[in-house]
């Protein structure tokens, strides 16, 4: 049988019910921007990740843009960020005005390697993103010290790790700001774009507020130059009733990815995914390296099954042609980032995947290495 690499409607079907009564209260109400259901969305998801701030807005990118501008990033300053992340990260840092300062990644987590950023730093260094990629944390010890030895101010990109945790402390409520994603392919995934942004700083948290209505507060009146980055009152109310499964959509991709592990653990030329210790991972995507130039054919080999599985990221920001212009600058080699661009494979790993449909997937990848 066909298997997805998502199926975004086995989920929001089985909640059919609930999610059409949260649109009705809403169409009821005639409130279709911000109000009561964004702000009992941001108070639950705060309360749960921990912030004491909590400001929802209209996407993931969003809210990096949003906390760029709320820290002044801007003309002149430089960014230091993964070169192995989603666009968003960089595109928002050049949207400021700002330089991105690529970086290497590990070869275990995926995540930012520190002794690449330290290479990165210059006068003009402000800020770090580190990006929690897949579902796990990453060293937040290591980046707190890394940003405080520089006097630099922290977003954690969290857009694919809600609910990730560091030694019991939740991923994004652990520096200036934090960043995260409602896309629909997220682990708590909207009905449309939405985001959230936490701080646990009152000052920052004020500039934000307003930033996200125009910079207006009163109305009418404008201290700053902000954005339009609300979320819409129908997004909340659709996402506040996900938000109660949530703890059972994590579960459930925990166990699916052991059931991978245990099932994939033999397989010569595969390399699994690791969780550090002292990380809770989310396993937003399940993401395999598949070695000795073995990559591709193993995907087409899937797709030719009709297993779904994809490729996050085949081209590396440092390799962008937007940011041609940033080549001879480069501070850091990306050898281990090119090495995963090269290697890296996800596969289905949501919650809603049946027995069947998991041995499906492990029995086609163990079929296509022999």
């Amino acid at each position: 049988m066909p298997v997805p690499l998502l199926d975004v409607n086995a989920q929001n079907h089985a909640l059919k019910t609930e999610l059409r009564a949260a649109f009705d209260k809403v169409l009821e109400s005639g409130r279709f921007i911000m109000g009561e259901e964004v702000e009992a969305f941001e108070s639950e998801v705060g309360s749960y990740v921990g912030a004491k701030h909590a400001i929802g807005v209209s996407s993931g990118t969003d809210a990096i843009l949003l906390a760029l501008m709320a820290l002044g990033i801007g003309p002149g300053d430089e960014v230091i960020c993964p070169s192995f992340t989603f666009f968003a990260t960089a595109g928002c840092i050049a949207r400021t005005g700002a330089t991105p300062v690529f970086c290497d990644c590990h070869p275990d987590t995926f995540n930012l390697d520190f002794t690449s950023a330290e290479a990165c730093i210059s006068e003009q260094t402000k800020a770090i993103i580190p990006v929690h990629l897949f579902g796990q944390s990453i060293d937040m010890k290591t980046c707190d010290a890394f940003a405080r030895k520089h006097g630099l101010k922290v977003i954690e990109d969290t857009a694919q790790s809600l609910g990730a945790s560091y030694h019991g402390k939740y991923c994004g409520a652990m520096s200036d700001f934090g960043t995260y994603s409602f896309f629909p392919s997220k682990n708590l995934g909207g009905l449309g774009d939405g985001g959230l942004l936490v701080t646990q700083d009152d000052q920052l948290a004020e500039i934000a507020v307003k930033m996200r209505n125009h910079g207006m507060h009163p109305r009418y009146y404008h201290e700053m130059v902000g954005g339009n980055f609300r979320l819409d009152a129908l997004q909340a109310a659709l996402l506040r009733v996900k938000f109660q499964q949530y703890p059972e959509y994590t579960r459930l991709r925990q166990h699916n990815a052991a059931y991978y592990h245990e099932g994939l653990a033999d397989v010569n030329g595969l390399v699994l995914p690791v969780t550090d210790e002292g990380n809770e991972h989310i396993w937003n995507q399940f993401t395999i390296r598949v070695l000795d130039g073995k990559r591709d054919a193993l995907r087409q080999g899937l797709l030719d099954l009709g297993i779904g599985c994809e490729i996050y990221y085949p081209v590396p920001m440092h390799q962008q042609q937007c940011f041609a212009h940033l080549a001879d600058q480069a501070r850091s080699a990306f050898k281990v980032t090119e090495q995963l661009a090269a290697e890296v494979l996800s596969i289905p790993v949501y919650p809603e995947l049946t027995q069947s449909q998991k041995d499906e997937v492990i029995e086609a990848i163990r079929s296509l290495m022999s």
